[in-house]
Parts: C-alpha cells; sequence; structure tokens
C-alpha cells in the first residue's frame, strides 16, 4: 500500500457590510488603548457631603506617606469619594496588604480595575571576566 501526503489547497472568501468591519476595527483599537487588568483593591474610605472631596484627598495623602510605594486612588462615584489603595492581582495578596495596614486603616477588598506594573526587563551584560581570560 503506498501513501501520498495529501495536499489541499483551498481559499475562504467572507462577504459582509463595510461597519461591521468597521466596528471590529475600532474595537480592536480601543481596547489596545485600555491599559488596566481585573484585580484588587483595598478601599480605606468612602465620604460624602460636605468636605467630603477635601477629607478623601487629606486621606490619600496620609496614607501616600505612610505607605509610599503603594499606589493611591481617589475615584468619584456619586455622591462618594471614595479613596482605594494598592494593584493587586490575586485576592490573597491584596488579603495580606489589608493585614499590613488594617491597625491604621480600616478598609475592605474590593474588585477594581488594576493597572498593572510594568514587566521587568533584565539587561543581559555578558561575562567581562570571560571575554579578559580570551
Amino acid at each position: 500500500m503506498l501513501l501520498l501526503p495529501l495536499v489541499a489547497s483551498a481559499q475562504v472568501r467572507v462577504t459582509g457590510d463595510v461597519g461591521v468591519t468597521q466596528m471590529v476595527e475600532k474595537h480592536v483599537e480601543l481596547n489596545s488603548m485600555v491599559k488596566t487588568i481585573p484585580g484588587y483593591r483595598v478601599q480605606i474610605a468612602s465620604f460624602s457631603g460636605t468636605n467630603s472631596k477635601a477629607s478623601a484627598f487629606s486621606l490619600r495623602d496620609r496614607f501616600v506617606l505612610d505607605y509610599p510605594a503603594v499606589q493611591a486612588y481617589i475615584v468619584f462615584d456619586e455622591p462618594n469619594f471614595k479613596v482605594k489603595v494598592g494593584d493587586f492581582r490575586t485576592r490573597l495578596e491584596a488579603y495580606a496588604f489589608l493585614q499590613e495596614i488594617k491597625e491604621t486603616y480600616k478598609g475592605y477588598l474590593i474588585k477594581d480595575n488594576i493597572n498593572p506594573e510594568p514587566p521587568v526587563q533584565e539587561e543581559y551584560a555578558p561575562d567581562d571576566q570571560e571575554s579578559a581570560e580570551e
């Protein structure tokens, strides 16, 4: 029995409304501009009423002094100014941070879109000793 490779060639033509193509291209463009991912934050306060904006900014500034390595955000969700902190990929990371700050800041975990850390790019440096030996 002789087996020969099967070679197939086919062309597919898709026809559709130009508007659909434009909508898909716009969707791809908008999604490429989104730089957030799903994750968790710790919400440490929600203020409403008189001086709520000033209170939120004051708390955020105090938090940043206490934890300079952790991002703090103020979100206006009418009629509240919410103070959210951290960019945690997992619930466990957020919970560990909440336990760290719970004596000073009362808070709770929330699901939110977070700003991921940029990937760490390690620089490759050839070993200078190898080139010196040669």
